[in-house]
């Protein structure tokens, strides 16, 4: 529990069963009073859900909830560091973690983020479980990998030719720490990060390809309320690939913004503020109506840097 003297979070953490029984790790933060929606944040390779603490202080003054999981392989969960048997894995622990969201807040509006890879397993739930999504209010993808990536072209050949031979055979994914963020703390906090890893697997790395395939080509069937935020000088996931699945996308309440000179983690980039502003206005559009007039504070709260 923080309190910042005027408002009151409640912090919690649990564990939850994924696919083959694996135990993996969630947390979530709770403002005092009544929860207005929930935002769940999906993170991306190597990273982990105490990621996102910008998003956090902005959101719960206003009375939103927010919830992240540690993927498989990844933070305090279970599981090889950037290991998957398919991806369908990814699929079935979000399926499981949104469940535990449902049951834990009966009724509540819930809206799905997520960033890098964590954009790509949110999209592709999304097409690929539309009755299940069809209870979210709507999606949100930062910085998503759904074109070229900042992966250097001869592991990712690598990585290919061994997934069937040898599928866990395991590579740095050799992506330039530097393009995380523009912000010297935030790269400094890089290097201190326990629980930050930079691997990934043969399997993964074709999965990964074959799913970003898959997701641009039923990008015309996609339905709920979508927000994508990029930067213009991410160099990890290329804006370009983003752009072209947002103009395939035929739903019509659909936005994009792209943030000149921004890198990859727009979430905690220098323009990081800016990035917010964007990001809680959209969800205040998309709040159902009874809970749209529910009140709500303003500012943010100080929590230390991570």
């Amino acid at each position: 529990m923080i309190d910042d003297r005027d408002r009151i979070v409640f912090h919690k953490e649990g564990r939850f069963q994924g696919v083959g029984e694996l135990n993996l790790y969630y947390q979530s933060w709770h403002p005092e009073g009544k929860v207005r929606a929930i935002l769940a944040i999906v993170h991306g390779l190597g990273a982990h859900s105490d990621r996102f603490s910008n998003i956090v202080q902005h959101l719960i003054p206003k009375q939103y909830a927010v919830y992240g999981l540690d993927l498989r392989g990844h933070g305090r969960s279970q599981g090889q560091q950037g290991y998957i048997n398919a991806w369908s894995e990814f699929r079935e622990d979000l399926g499981a973690f949104l469940q535990l969201i449902q049951t834990q807040n009966p009724g509540c509006p819930i809206f799905l983020l997520g960033h890098s890879l964590g954009g790509a397993i949110v999209l592709d739930y999304i097409l690929r479980c539309p009755q299940q999504a069809s209870v979210l209010q709507g999606a949100i993808a930062l910085a998503p990998t759904l074109g070229k990536v900042g992966v250097p072209p001869i592991r990712v050949l690598l990585g290919k030719m061994l997934s069937r031979v040898w599928p866990r055979f395991t590579l740095n994914t050799g992506i330039d720490l530097s393009a995380g963020s523009r912000d010297p703390q935030v790269l400094a906090a890089y290097t201190q990060d326990t629980l930050r890893h930079t691997l990934a697997t043969a399997r993964l790395a074709t999965e990964f390809f074959a799913t970003v395939d898959w997701i641009n080509a039923h990008a015309g069937d996609w339905q709920l309320p979508l927000l994508i935020l990029h930067g213009d000088a991410d160099r990890v996931a290329l804006p370009a690939g983003s752009d072209i699945f947002y103009q395939r996308v035929n739903c019509t309440d659909k936005l994009r913004i792209e943030y000149p000179g921004a890198y990859h983690e727009i979430q905690r980039d220098l323009n990081y503020r800016e990035v917010m502003a964007d990001l809680a206005d959209w969800l205040e559009r998309h709040l159902p109506p009874q809970t749209a007039h529910l009140g709500r504070g303003s500012g943010e709260l100080q929590f230390p840097s991570s």
